[in-house]
């Protein structure tokens, strides 16, 4: 029996979380060409200012930038081109209607390889208002500063 593969993360997209409320996620697959494999082997890609987008019942990831492979010849792909999600057509169409009819938008999360395919996390997610934001913040420092607290009295 084959041990599994941990899953090797090129990319997280960090800013998601902090700028809008995630409702749901989803794991799809890439279709990608060589180079873009090569490159995202190395390490490098950046899924900051990504978004998916759904037309013609097909969903694409758009924004997306992964550089052009160091050892590429003519046969380099273009950093931000549009990349098909691999997603079946039920979920596909789940997301279409959630995006229509309440205003949400769909954004990537991270991006690795699991079994020696390229995968993407997907979010459904809703903007932040900067009130939000702050908010966050604030939360996630008290909780620090309890912690420490505690950690302080623990070994006191």
């Amino acid at each position: 029996m084959r041990t599994p593969e941990p899953e090797q993360v090129v990319a997280r997209n960090r800013k998601a979380r902090h700028d809008y409320h995630l409702e749901g996620s989803w794991e799809a697959g890439i279709v990608l060409v060589g180079t873009e494999v090569k490159s995202l082997r190395a390490g490098r890609a950046s899924l900051v200012d990504g978004f998916v987008d759904i037309d013609g019942g097909e969903a694409w990831m758009l924004a997306v930038h992964i550089p052009s492979y160091a050892q590429g010849t003519w046969t380099n792909h273009a950093s931000r081109r549009k990349r098909k999600l691999l997603l079946h057509r039920s979920e596909i169409e789940k997301l279409e209607r959630r995006v229509r009819e309440s205003g949400l938008t769909i954004v990537p999360l991270s991006l690795y390889f699991r079994g020696g395919r390229a995968k993407v996390e997907i979010a459904l997610a809703r903007g932040k208002k900067t009130w939000d934001k702050r908010q966050a913040l604030a939360e996630r420092q008290a909780t620090r500063e309890a912690e420490q607290a505690v950690g302080r009295r623990l070994r006191a």
